[in-house]
């Protein structure tokens, strides 16, 4: 492990390229250890990297490859992870998985393999550990540890996962830099708008920014989408007694409510035409005046956050969303991406459901946590939890693929179908130019922009004779 004399952790990517501007670089997470699901991820910068090397250890550790400052050695607390597990090296056409005669096998996307060329988004298996692979990330050189939820950049020492706010922690660089961004504006006034997926999380993200704002006040949320009917004024701006029939007392309504605290519109895109020029009265004025009151609209003191599901920008060319209040919601923007955009902090999210149901020595099954990563999550972290809490109801001390819902445990199906598919596609173009160029391996790997030796790797897993294609 890289520590400095003062103790504190740096990251590999600082200590190999800390002058380099931010670029697209290679990197391997380590997301989830399934007999440990509590232990902290990693990050690493593959960028001034060789090789890296898996193995077993009594504790986990990341160190220097001996007498290889371009190597990095990844050493697992995994029982079935042999002490020479595997390698992955750099070559010309990118990286690729080799397997070192383990005693259980490696696996990319679940397939056993004892060599692989690694794409972006593959799923590497070692033992019980899973660790994916990102062929460009966009990052910085990153000095930070990964303490706590927030990991990501670096390397160190401690084994667990607070119980910090999964929505608000990433592995992923650039959605750690919109965390920051976000944290930088919670207290200022300016309105938010946040947009994503149902269930990336964006009211717990309004209710984040509330708590960060240190506005005295309370967050009040507003479902837009239920604000119909002939008392939206009402409930919105408050009544006077008597205003209309059933107003037996004054009532001050849910923008008054709000008062030195945040507003919440959530499913902003859903408010039709009329409500939304209420609103945007509202955040003009920042006054309102009861129904039944003569008395001059009443000042409010509001922080305003909206979030929607919905493309507002196409909203407002064809006319259903009003562009003026757009321009008033979007003081600061902010996209939270779908989950399976984020598998990098598959971990971090399983960890948290975990100790949240009080399950902290769950295990879960490999081939489970293989199918959960694998699967596309429609319903997004929300969809996850729900998914994990069904199954600790259930699963006893070990979450298994049979406690599964029939969605997730079919990823695992269609992942298998669509490699058997991908490799008799590379079989057929081998097969076709083979016969083209009547069995010459240098032409065919001319062709292809592949490396003579990467031809005859295949060929041999294929079982191809090329001198049977020689006239």
């Amino acid at each position: 492990m890289s520590r400095d004399p003062a103790g504190s952790t740096r990251s590999y990517t600082e200590d190999f390229d800390a002058s380099a501007r931010p670029r697209p670089r290679p990197h391997l997470y380590l997301v989830l250890e399934c007999h440990r699901p509590l232990a902290l991820p990693a990050r690493f910068s593959l960028d001034a990297l060789d090789e890296v090397s898996f193995g077993r250890s009594k504790s986990r550790a990341f160190r220097r490859a001996a007498g290889n400052p371009r190597g990095l050695e990844i050493r697992l607390e995994d029982d079935r992870a042999s002490s020479q597990h595997a390698q992955i090296k750099r070559s010309r056409e990118g990286w690729t998985l080799h397997d070192a005669t383990s005693k259980n096998g490696s696996f990319v996307n679940g397939v056993k393999q004892s060599e692989a060329r690694l794409a972006d988004g593959d799923i590497l298996e070692i033992g019980h550990t899973f660790f994916l692979f990102r062929q460009g990330v966009l990052s910085e050189p990153d000095s930070s540890p990964p303490g706590a939820a927030e990991s990501a950049g670096s390397v160190e020492g401690r084994d667990s996962v607070s119980g910090s706010e999964p929505h608000l922690s990433s592995m992923v660089p650039a959605l750690r830099q919109l965390y920051r961004d976000i944290r930088s504006r919670a207290t200022s006034d300016i309105s938010m708008l946040i947009e994503g997926e149902t269930g990336t999380g964006k009211e717990v993200m309004a209710r984040a920014v509330h708590a960060m704002s240190g506005r005295k006040g309370r967050l009040v949320p507003i479902n837009c989408g239920e604000l119909k009917g002939d008392l939206v004024e009402a409930n919105l701006f408050g009544y006077r007694r008597g205003a209309f029939t059933g107003a037996r007392d004054d009532h001050p309504g849910l923008v008054r409510s709000a008062d030195h605290g945040t507003l919440f519109l959530d499913e902003i895109g859903d408010l039709p035409l009329p409500q939304q020029a209420l609103w945007l009265r509202v955040l003009q004025e920042r006054k309102v005046r009861p129904l039944g009151s003569d008395a001059d609209p009443t000042p409010v003191d509001l922080r305003v956050v909206a979030a929607t599901n919905r493309p507002l920008d196409e909203m407002v060319k064809t006319g259903h969303f009003r562009q003026d209040l757009l321009q008033r919601l979007t003081g600061h923007r902010v996209r939270l991406p779908p989950l399976r955009e984020r598998r990098e902090d598959m971990g971090l999210l399983l960890a948290s459901f975990l100790r949240r149901a009080g399950k902290e020595s769950v295990q879960i099954q490999s081939k489970a946590a293989l199918a959960m990563l694998l699967y596309d999550w429609p319903g997004n972290v929300r969809e996850l939890e729900n998914c994990v809490r069904a199954a600790l109801t259930v699963a006893g001390d070990r979450v298994e693929t049979r406690h599964l819902p029939d969605a997730v445990r079919a990823a695992l199906d269609r992942e298998a179908e669509r490699k058997a598919a991908a490799k008799s596609a590379l079989r057929d173009k081998i097969v076709e130019l083979l016969v083209r160029h009547e069995g010459n391996v240098s032409a065919v790997a001319r062709e292809m922009e592949k490396d003579r030796a990467q031809i005859w790797r295949w060929l041999k897993g294929f079982e191809i004779d090329p001198e049977a294609y020689r006239r």
